[in-house]
């Protein structure tokens, strides 16, 4: 698979164009990604990142990738990032990882969204194989958990008794539903319920899908958006 992850990684890199401000992501596969930007910077393209971790700001600053924030730049052109299930409708689950929050603003905030992954996580309907993470707020966060479970899941507190904590201050709950078939309804469920931060659902946010295979790169573009 990591041969996979390197080909697309190496694909959606070829639509970075010199001088422009890139979100940069945060997973297995996206790290190849980045590494692929911090050879361009090597070679004299003026780029500079918004990372969406902590994680991706330690490996982009090793590179010589120059750092910057949303407040700080105008716009954004282009983010790349993985997902961990991606539908034939261009829907996504993201966030095993841990940062969809920050993942969903710099999404939001970009002309395109190059998602890359491998085949295995290109699925016919979101949420078989896949929990949903959803980040929300460590006050009472036992209470937003049996709100969420009313919603029709199991939902699991990542970590356990030593929960992990986002680079927000917040937990996240890995929510096991039998398959999502509304995500938009969903993702509006998910919002209404006080102490949830943000679910792992990013709908309509994603230009291209890069997906690595053992016969090549495949490029999916989203019909009804110019790339």
């Amino acid at each position: 698979m990591s041969e996979m992850k390197k080909q697309a990684a190496r694909k959606a890199v070829e639509y970075i164009e010199d001088g422009m401000v890139l979100g940069l992501g945060t997973g297995s596969t996206t790290r190849y990604a980045v590494e692929e930007i911090g050879r361009l910077v090597q070679e004299g393209y003026r780029l500079i990142g918004v990372p969406t971790s902590l994680e991706t700001e330690r490996q982009a600053r090793s590179l010589g990738i120059p750092i910057s924030t949303l407040e700080e730049v105008k716009h954004l052109d282009l983010t790349i990032d993985g997902a961990d299930e991606v539908d034939p409708r261009f829907q996504l689950i993201k966030g095993l990882g841990g940062a969809l929050l920050r993942e969903k603003i710099v999404a939001y905030h970009s002309r395109q969204e190059i998602i890359i992954v491998d085949r295995s996580k290109i699925v016919d309907r979101l949420g078989v194989r896949t929990p949903l993470p959803v980040e929300v707020a460590t006050f009472s966060h036992g209470r937003t958990k049996e709100a969420i479970e009313e919603l029709g899941c199991t939902a699991v507190l990542r970590g356990g008794a030593d929960p992990f904590v986002t680079d927000n201050g917040n937990y996240i709950y890995d929510c096991k539903f039998d398959g999502i078939d509304d995500a938009k309804k969903l993702e509006a469920d998910l919002d209404s319920i006080p102490g949830v931060i943000e679910s792992g659902l990013f709908i309509d946010m994603a230009s291209r899908i890069v997906i690595g295979t053992e016969r090549g790169v495949k490029v999916r573009e989203r019909p009804d958006q110019d790339c």
